[in-house]
This record gives structure tokens, C-alpha cells and sequence, in this order.
């Protein structure tokens, strides 16, 4: 079928809308018709050539929900006419798949950024040239995409999937990491380093989890007010200096974790400091800038730090959770979205660059 994507092409400021060519659904795929994804630092970094490469003409996008319109033979949890929320693909069979960990597939790395099927087949082509694709087990920068069916979640239909989108990666991973990853308890405390869309989902799900202390930390004045209104007892604005020194004086003991979502060697080194003994400082990015920890310190403390993929998080279990407590009024997840046009892509795409926006969620034309 013929539909509408945004084609990442290598040296382009940004992908472009074009028409392409879809395939059918295999028998382990699925055949969504897109109704909104959210744009995600991950997708700005694959377009710009940054950390893992993506084969170029793609289409990336991995915050995709919508309508399932087809279904593969192998596919039993899922019918046409089913709302679903994607996440990313896995093999489904080894260790870290059978123990509800898939963000940790021992495949999932080229099922996520390969550009195509394992055997190499793609589902997107243009004038009879390969258009790389399943882009996260999905590519949702279109108005229709073929999934793996197994990263595809159902959600009940009277929930906005325009709110739920997200749920696929930014939110999953910031929620899981409190939850599933530091497995936060009443009482403890957490500092978490950026507050866009993963801090934020941070900040709400140490809320959940009964956290005491929840000082969330960004240079951004507004970013640090709707911390705070969605439930951060501390904020501190970086611009100010000496961030450790800061949470010191909110924590004098420091902090049980600390939680960095960004890419500054320097915040990488802070998270640690501002640890209490025996502290945990979990981080979801690398630093884009050689770093070494001080290790005698961790040592001399017991401090640890521990990488998180996906919120370490099954997103068939871990989704359905994050839907009844946005139910309960208990996960505002809708207080961080902007949304935007399909047609306006390129809008998008600059606020999510420029910061404009904290979560932008393209929407779809409708059917």
C-alpha cells in the first residue's frame, strides 16, 4: 500500500514527508494504522548519525500507537480493530526475553536500529529501492506501520492513544527505572538529573512509589515548575552551580539513587556525589564525553551504578499499569505532550531539538 512517511536521508536537517511503499504483515507482524507517535531524543540522535547507526533513506519513529488493521497467522493476543501502544522488537527466546526483561534481548540492538527484518528484508520500499525500516520492531513516522507483533501492547479503546503513545519508550523508560530498575520504596529519596519527558515520567513514578525526597534537577525554569506540580518535593536549577552542594543541603545524608537521564560528563559525575552510602546512580544515556568515575569513591562508599534499557521493564506487563494509573489520575501523563500535525513535521521535530517541547506527539490524519 502506498502511504505517507518521514524519510530520514542522510545530511537533511531533518526527515521529510514522502510517499513510500508498505508491504504486508508476516506472520509474527502486525498491520497498524498509525493514529499518533511521539518524537524521542533517540530518533533526533539516529537521523543525526549519533551513537548507533541507521542505514539512510529510513524512517525512524518508535512511539507509535494506533489501530491494528491486519494481522500475521502467528499472532494470537491481537485482532483487527485493536488499540495498541508499540514498543520495540525482541527475539521472544532468550534468557533475558523469558524472564519479562526484552529491553535486554541479546537481539535487540540490530532489531532496533539494523534498518531491517533479520533475514534483511524491509517492509518499506520507494520506486522499487529499499527504504530502511522497522526502525524499533515499528517506524511510526507513518501514517500506517508493520510491526513485530510481539512489542505490540493492547489498550482499551476508550483511552486517547495520542496520551499513550509515548508510553512505548520515553515514559516506560523513565517510570520503569524508578519502579522495576532502583525498585524505589516508601520513604527513599531519588535525584533525577533532566526533566524532559524520562525525568518527568521519573518524577511522577517515585511519586507512585512513595518516595519521600524527590529532587529533580534541570536548568530549565519551567521544566522545574511542572516537576514540582507533578510531585518533586526539591527543584534546583543547575545554572545556579554546585548542583551536589544543593542537594546536600535538601539531603544532608544524600540521596538513596540518583537518576540521570542526560549525556554531560559532568552531571555523570554529580549523580554519584550526591549519593548517600551504599547508593545506586542509574542512568539510561552515555556521556558524549570521555569520563572516568572516581572509583574511590565508590569504592569508599559502596556506591554503585546500574545502565537501564527500557526501564528495564516488560512493556506487556509494566504498559497496562501505566494505563490504570493514568486512569486514576495518578500518572498526568498528558501534562507534558504537545501535539502536533502530521503535516507540521518539521515543527515538531524542531521544538523536540530545541527543547520547546517536552514530549511532541505527531497526530495522524484521520482514516
Amino acid at each position: 500500500m502506498r502511504i505517507t512517511a518521514a524519510v530520514s536521508r542522510a545530511g537533511a536537517p531533518a526527515p521529510a514527508l514522502e510517499e513510500v511503499d508498505l508491504g504486508e504483515p508476516r506472520e509474527d507482524e502486525i498491520l497498524v494504522r498509525v493514529v499518533a507517535a511521539g518524537i524521542c531524543h533517540t530518533d533526533l540522535h539516529s537521523h543525526a548519525g549519533i551513537g548507533m547507526p541507521v542505514p539512510k533513506p529510513a524512517v525512524l519513529g518508535h512511539e507509535g500507537a494506533g489501530v491494528v488493521e491486519k494481522v500475521g497467522s502467528a499472532v494470537t493476543h491481537l485482532k483487527p480493530g485493536d488499540h495498541v501502544v508499540i514498543s520495540g522488537g525482541s527475539c521472544g527466546n532468550c534468557p533475558s526475553c523469558l524472564s519479562a526483561k526484552p529491553s535486554y534481548c541479546r537481539e535487540a540492538m540490530p532489531r532496533s536500529f539494523g534498518g531491517q527484518r533479520s533475514d534483511g528484508s524491509t517492509s518499506l520500499s520507494q520506486n522499487g529501492e529499499k527504504v530502511a525500516s522497522h526502525f524499533f520492531a515499528q517506524s511510526s513516522f507513518a501514517t500506517h506501520c508493520v510491526a513485530n507483533a510481539r512489542g505490540a501492547v493492547p489498550v482499551p479503546q476508550d483511552v486517547p492513544l495520542d496520551i499513550v503513545a509515548p508510553l512505548g519508550c520515553g515514559v516506560i523508560t523513565g517510570a520503569g527505572a524508578v519502579i522495576e530498575a532502583l525498585e524505589v520504596k516508601p520513604g527513599q529519596s531519588i535525584v533525577i538529573f533532566g526533566v524532559g519527558g524520562v525525568g518527568l515520567s521519573a518524577v511522577m513514578a517515585a511519586r507512585v512509589a512513595g518516595a519521600s525526597a524527590i529532587v529533580a534537577v534541570d536548568n530549565v525554569a519551567e521544566r522545574l515548575e511542572l516537576a514540582s506540580e507533578l510531585g518533586a518535593t526539591h527543584t534546583i536549577d543547575a545554572s545556579q552551580g554546585d548542583v551536589a552542594g544543593q542537594v546536600r543541603t535538601a539531603l544532608p545524608f544524600g540521596a538513596d539513587f540518583s537518576f540521570n537521564t542526560t549525556t554531560s560528563a559532568e552531571v555523570f559525575s554529580t549523580a554519584l556525589q550526591v549519593l548517600a552510602m551504599q547508593g545506586t546512580a542509574g542512568f539510561v544515556t552515555r556521556p558524549r564525553e570521555p569520563w572516568t568515575p572516581d572509583m574511590l569513591a565508590m569504592l569508599a562508599h559502596g556506591r554503585s551504578m546500574k545502565g537501564i534499557l527500557g526501564g528495564s521493564a516488560s512493556p506487556r506487563l509494566f504498559i497496562p499499569k501505566l494505563v490504570d494509573l493514568w486512569r486514576q489520575g495518578r500518572f498526568p501523563v498528558e501534562r507534558m505532550i504537545a501535539r502536533y500535525p502530521f503535516h507540521d513535521f518539521a515543527r515538531a521535530w524542531h521544538d523536540c531539538e530545541s527543547a520547546a517541547a517536552i514530549k511532541p506527539v505527531l497526530m495522524m490524519p484521520t482514516a
